[in-house]
C-alpha cells in the first residue's frame, strides 16, 4: 500500500471530500484554491481559483457537476465543476465555516463563525437547478450555540440537520421550522470542541471527532451514544469505511505542543478502529504534522489523508486488507 503523494497545496489541509463516483477527489486548504484531483491515481485536475481567505470546507454534488465552498472570506461559492467557473457567490458577515448539499442538491446548509457581536449561525440556501434562477437569500437562518459550529449536515430525508462545535454539544435542528429538536448528553458526550462529523454510508449513524481524545459513534434519529473510540491525541478528522466496520481517526496535537515531539519523519499517522468492538486494528503513518482532513473512497478499496504539512496522502488498500479477520 504505497501512498501516492499528491502535492499542490501551499498551506494546510483543511478538508477532503470525495464525488459520489469516487473517481474525483476535492480537497480545500488555507491556500485559498480549493482543488480536484483524479482519486485513482493522483493526477491534478484543476483548481477553482476566486476565495481570497483560506477555505474551510466544500461538497459536491450527486451528479458531480457541482462545487460548494465554504471559506474564511465570508463567503461560499458554487462552481461548476468540469470548468473551474463561479456561478454564484453566497455573502456573509463572518466567515463560512461548513458546507453540505442536501439529499437532491436542491438545498445547502452553509455555518457562518461567530464574529464581533455576531453569534454562530445556520443558513439554508435553496439551490437552483439553473444558475440564472439563483438567489442569495436564505430559507432558514438559525442562531446558533456559543462558539462556532464546525460541522452540520443534513440528517434523514433533509428532514433534520445535525450540528456539532466548539461547544461539545451535538444538535438536531428540525430543517423547516428551525426548532431545536435533540441536544447530546453532557454525560455520554464529547468534553471538548468536535471538529469532525461524518455520516455513515447508509445514513443510519454518524461519527463525531473531537479535541477531547476520542471520536463517537452515534445514532442518526436518536442521538443515542452507539460506541467510543478512544486515541491519545486531539482528532481532527475522522472516516467510516463504507464497506468493512472500520473507522479512521486522524489527528495530533495542538501546534504549541509540536515542537516537543519526536522529530523523526512522519509520526502522525491515521489509526483505524473496528467500528465495533471499539478496538485499534492499525495506523497509516506518513504526515509531517497533524492530520486535518481523512476521506474514504465509495467505494471502500482506498482512503485518502490531508495534512498541517500541505500534502494529501492517497492510500490504495492492498488486496489482503479486506480479508483481516479480527
Amino acid at each position: 500500500m504505497r501512498p501516492i503523494l499528491m502535492k499542490g497545496h501551499e498551506r494546510p489541509l483543511t478538508f477532503l471530500k470525495y464525488n459520489r463516483d469516487g473517481d474525483l477527489l476535492f480537497s480545500c486548504a488555507k491556500d485559498h484554491n480549493p482543488t480536484v484531483w483524479f482519486a485513482d491515481n493522483g493526477e491534478r485536475l484543476g483548481t477553482y481559483r476566486g476565495h481570497n481567505g483560506a477555505v474551510w470546507c466544500c461538497d459536491v454534488s450527486r451528479d458531480s457537476t457541482r462545487l460548494i465552498t465554504g471559506s474564511a472570506d465570508q463567503t461560499a461559492k458554487l462552481w461548476n465543476v468540469q470548468t473551474g467557473q463561479q456561478l454564484f457567490t453566497f455573502n456573509f458577515d463572518s466567515p463560512a465555516r461548513s458546507v453540505d448539499f442536501s439529499v437532491g442538491d436542491k438545498l445547502a446548509v452553509i455555518t457562518t463563525d461567530p464574529f464581533m457581536e455576531l453569534t454562530s449561525a445556520l443558513h439554508v440556501k435553496r439551490i437552483a437547478r439553473d444558475i440564472s434562477n439563483q438567489t442569495a437569500e436564505s430559507l432558514l437562518v438559525l442562531k446558533g450555540p456559543q462558539g462556532r459550529i464546525n460541522r452540520a449536515v443534513w440528517g434523514p430525508l433533509n428532514r433534520t440537520i445535525i450540528s456539532g462545535g466548539e461547544d461539545a454539544i451535538i444538535r438536531i435542528w428540525d430543517s423547516e421550522t428551525g426548532k431545536l429538536l435533540k441536544e447530546s448528553d453532557k454525560e455520554t458526550g464529547h468534553k471538548k470542541t468536535i471538529t469532525s462529523l461524518v455520516k455513515s454510508a447508509d445514513g443510519s449513524h454518524f461519527l463525531t471527532g473531537s479535541l477531547d481524545k476520542s471520536a463517537r459513534l452515534w445514532d442518526m434519529r436518536t442521538l443515542t451514544l452507539i460506541k467510543t473510540y478512544v486515541t491519545e491525541r486531539p482528532v481532527n478528522a475522522v472516516a467510516m469505511s463504507p464497506l468493512l466496520d472500520h473507522v479512521v481517526i486522524g489527528g495530533g496535537q495542538d501546534a504549541s505542543a509540536v515542537t516537543t515531539t519526536d522529530h523523526r519523519a512522519g509520526k502522525f499517522e491515521a489509526k483505524f478502529f473496528d467500528k465495533i468492538l471499539q478496538e485499534e486494528i492499525g495506523g497509516v503513518k506518513g504526515h509531517f504534522g497533524p492530520i486535518n482532513a481523512l476521506g474514504f473512497n465509495p467505494d471502500g478499496k482506498s482512503f485518502s489523508s490531508g495534512g498541517e504539512d500541505g500534502y494529501v496522502r492517497l492510500h490504495h488498500f492492498d488486496p489482503d486488507y479486506f480479508n483481516i479477520k479480527i
